[in-house]
């Protein structure tokens, strides 16, 4: 870890004035890998990259212009994984014990997904052999921790202010991805956790202004957002968690990592789509804490 410790582990991009009550969300875009991990890993450079939500922190980066503070992280999800509980770890792969409050049997840990990730996509395997708990533990205590606390502190502060607060969580989908059962391979996902992170009324303008700007869009399927939309949406105390999922295939090529000629263009889209909703929650804001489904 001494080697992220160079640079901020995550930041907050401030606005001069917050002006609007969003707080925007980017845990999977960091880009800063430990040299130490590195060496930890049996993937080459690229291939462990494949589990980062590319560039999604610029594509949302003028939510600052717009008045919205923005927290991303540095670190990498292949190293941790702040949108999982604290303490998702697969026993398989450290030397020591973990401690006694350690989930070890949830559906992510199982599918090597945990706060600390056994896999990147497509099941490859990132460690070489197993290593220390304590390495481990000091990730979550030095980073997840910390980063947790920020978030809060960022919503808090935007719900006091305006008497709500919407936090946009913001990820990335392969660009193969497709709905199950089905052809479709959706521009972008909206995820409320099925009407209980957020109002409905919320969700479904998200999904009307993305699609007016000519984008298919699907609602919750198969991406209905993760621990931290379901943790920190409270619709019913005016405490909305939305999680929005851009298919990776509008603005970077997947092999390559290199931005596509139509980034600017998408940067531009949800520019617009932000200062939308925000304007729409600016004239209904009042309803939506009655609006959760």
């Amino acid at each position: 870890m001494g080697e992220i410790a160079e640079r901020e582990l995550f930041e907050v991009l401030e606005p001069p004035i917050q002006r609007i009550p969003f707080v925007f969300n980017s845990p999977h875009s960091g880009r800063s890998y430990p040299q130490s991990f590195l060496d930890q890993s049996r993937l080459d450079a690229v291939s462990i990259r494949r589990s980062e939500d590319h560039y999604v922190d610029e594509l949302f980066q003028n939510a600052t212009f717009l008045g919205a503070p923005m927290l991303l992280a540095h670190f990498p999800r292949a190293f941790l994984d702040v949108n999982r509980e604290p303490y998702e770890l697969d026993p398989r792969m450290f030397d020591g014990p973990l401690p006694p409050h350690a989930n070890i049997s949830s559906m992510r840990v199982a599918g090597g997904l945990g706060t600390i990730p056994r896999l990147v996509a497509e099941n490859m395997e990132i460690y070489r052999g197993r290593f220390p708990v304590e390495d481990a533990l000091t990730r979550i205590e030095t980073i997840y921790k910390p980063y947790h606390a920020t978030l809060r502190k960022l919503i808090a502060r935007t719900h006091v202010q305006f008497g709500l607060s919407v936090l946009i969580d913001c990820h990335s989908m392969p660009g193969n991805m497709h709905l199950p059962g089905s052809a479709q391979r959706p521009d972008f996902i909206i995820g409320d956790r099925y009407g209980t992170s957020a109002a409905g009324e919320l969700s479904r303008a998200a999904v009307d202004l993305l699609q007016e700007l000519g984008y298919s869009v699907v609602r919750n399927k198969p991406y209905a957002g993760g621990f931290i939309t379901e943790h920190y949406g409270r619709p019913t105390r005016g405490l909305h968690a939305l999680q929005i999922e851009i298919n990776r295939a509008l603005y970077v090529d997947e092999t390559t990592l290199v931005r596509k000629p139509g980034f600017g263009a998408l940067v531009a889209d949800l520019t617009t789509f932000v200062a939308s909703l925000s304007r729409h929650v600016e004239d209904y804001g009042a309803y939506l804490p009655l609006a959760a489904e």
